[in-house]
């Protein structure tokens, strides 16, 4: 029985292959990876940034270091992530420009990771007022430390604050890749593309969706299941999507917006304004707005039950 299976298998491969392969219009191009050099990995890149938010938060993974110092736990920390970060941008690169020899590519990741470590200090700055912003605006925490090691939005904003940098150094494919797993890890969707601003606090998160051109000021408060995304795209004349042109809401300083909401288009809500749940914006709202959609009717009855027969 067992030699039939391997035969039948062997004898559909044989039908099935050849026509799989005509599906494929070249073998090295568009949606076709064989025959190219070796891609960046979203497993490595993973990885990456899981090193980088223990380089923010050194300790956080719980890893055993006795006997170092802070300086020498950092200085180890940067060393080991920067390297993997620079091996995967350099790949990027030569896929980016097949014409790219290693050598090349590898000293245009050298810069992108220098100067990406440059910015590292005032990143972290920026994180620990997420931190904050988290703490002071959530009553259900106790700690701060219990903030940076549980709330999800701070593993998807450490992340996105580095991809961002990344994402306007031009370098391809790695932001992305670094948001998707983010994304993955904590249902929390945003653009690397997307500038956020300081003291910025997502409660839960799940389902929490940023496009690439929003902007974000300073102190805002979204909920879980907000969507910040586009109203339409825009074509040109043969057709095809015009990418890059500003498509996605501005928040002004102080906004909040509440569980649910969908705030659509290249509009702007205005400072200190509060957003309710379920509520669909298509249009700017002036600052010290408050935007909430009609309370539902309801309806209560009594419920009759009746007795269940007995099973004979």
């Amino acid at each position: 029985m067992a030699m039939k299976t391997c035969i039948d298998h062997q004898f559909d491969a044989e039908i099935f292959i050849p026509a799989l392969l005509q599906t494929y219009d070249r073998l090295a191009g568009n949606a076709n990876f064989h025959g190219l050099k070796p891609l960046p990995q979203m497993l490595v890149i993973g990885e990456i940034c899981n090193e980088l938010l223990e380089l923010m938060f050194p300790g956080r993974c719980g890893r055993e270091r006795r006997g170092l110092s802070l300086e020498q736990i950092l200085l180890q920390q940067l060393e080991q992530v920067g390297s993997v970060l620079k091996g995967q941008i350099m790949l990027a690169y030569q896929h980016e420009d097949p014409s790219l020899d290693r050598t090349d590519a590898l000293v245009r990741a050298d810069q992108v990771v220098r100067s990406v470590s440059a910015l590292l200090p005032q990143i972290r700055l920026e994180l620990k007022k997420d931190v904050q912003a988290g703490y002071d605006g959530d009553p259900a925490t106790r700690t701060v430390r219990e903030v940076v090691l549980s709330y999800p939005y701070i593993k998807s904003l450490t992340t996105h604050r580095i991809a961002h940098e990344l994402f306007k150094m031009e370098v391809p494919l790695i932001p992305r890749m670094m948001s998707e797993y983010a994304h993955s890890e904590t249902g929390i969707d945003i653009h690397p593309g997307a500038k956020i601003g300081s003291s910025f606090f997502i409660d839960h998160g799940t389902g929490t969706v940023i496009g690439e051109t929003t902007v974000i000021g300073d102190n805002v408060k979204l909920y879980q299941g907000v969507t910040l995304g586009a109203l339409s795209f825009p074509k040109d004349g043969c057709g095809s999507l015009i990418r890059g042109v500003k498509r996605h809401p501005s928040l002004e300083d102080n906004v909040t917006v509440y569980a649910n909401a969908t705030i659509l288009g290249d509009i702007t809500i205005g400072r200190n304004s509060i957003i309710g749940s379920n509520v669909w914006i298509k249009d700017s709202v002036a600052p010290n707005t408050m935007v909430t959609i009609a309370e539902p009717q309801m309806t209560i009855r009594e419920i009759h039950h009746t007795a269940k027969r007995p099973v004979s």
